[in-house]
């Protein structure tokens, strides 16, 4: 299997009108931190998927530094400390980000070796976690190369792209949407659920000759240490219980032929 940063490279690759068509599914979500099922579900559910690494870091408490794994003790977060430029609450783009100190990775390494130490895949999924965390100091390529490691653990072939290597400027919200898939030369964006039917433009979408999606993603049941099934846990969870099989229970069975064009229910 290819390293990350081979398939990084491979996988990034500059898109151009010319080599997309209309007929191609577009996603988009911000880099963040080890994200849940649902983020790699989209993923594997389209043509190219942008990352969003230019565009405004959250203010306040979001998902963007931290994500959620399950211990004996219940669910806990693990966080990575980010350094804001002072002044520029609200306003930083993600790449503005900075790490604020790297004595957290060593607490996170403990952190998901007790919880997940008796888990079946422990070993495999655990070496490409921590070869990855301790590769990278900045956020941004942090938080690319661990989705990147995942995702070609999972299989998921989609094209990536950048938007600041994609456009120098782009509008907001429903705009951005048309910008990106202006660029790429396609016609179909995939939208998650999450806040995309109270965001999304249908109407600016339609006039620009773009079709929206909404993502049908279901979050399965899979087998789970400590207890009770908990949902919306970040992907390592998936992967730490059930390994090569991850694939097939994110898609829910999907057939891999067919997967990148199977119809997504509106």
């Amino acid at each position: 299997m290819p390293g990350p940063s081979k398939l990084f490279k491979k996988n990034m690759a500059e898109q151009t009108p010319a080599q997309s068509s209309k007929a191609e599914v577009v996603a988009i979500h911000q880099p963040n931190y080890l994200p849940y099922l649902g983020f790699f579900y989209k993923m594997a559910r389209c043509d190219v998927f942008v990352y969003l690494d230019a565009v405004q870091y959250p203010r306040g408490r979001s998902f963007a530094n931290r994500n959620r794994i399950k211990t004996p003790n219940g669910v806990t977060f693990l966080t990575i400390p980010v350094h804001i430029p002072r002044g520029r609450e609200g306003r930083v783009l993600y790449t503005e980000v900075a790490i604020a100190d790297l004595r957290w990775r060593d607490k996170h390494l403990k952190t998901v070796e007790m919880a997940y130490k008796r888990a079946p895949f422990f070993e495999p999924i655990f070496q490409r976690y921590q070869d990855t965390l301790l590769a990278h100091d900045q956020f941004v390529e942090l938080n690319i190369a661990l989705i990147e490691t995942f995702a070609g653990y999972l299989g998921i072939t989609c094209r990536r792209v950048r938007l600041s290597q994609l456009l120098s400027s782009f509008g907001q919200k429903s705009q951005l949407i048309v910008d990106i898939c202006t660029a790429l030369g396609a016609g179909i964006y995939l939208s998650g659920t999450g806040g995309g039917r109270e965001y999304n433009d249908e109407a600016l979408l339609k006039a620009n000759g773009i079709e929206l999606r909404y993502s049908d993603f279901v979050h399965p049941v899979y087998p789970q240490l400590w207890g009770d099934f908990v949902p919306n846990l970040c992907i390592l969870d998936l992967l730490f219980n059930c390994g090569p099989e991850s694939r097939t229970i994110l898609l829910g069975g999907a057939d891999d032929s067919t997967l990148q064009h199977k119809s997504v229910n509106r």
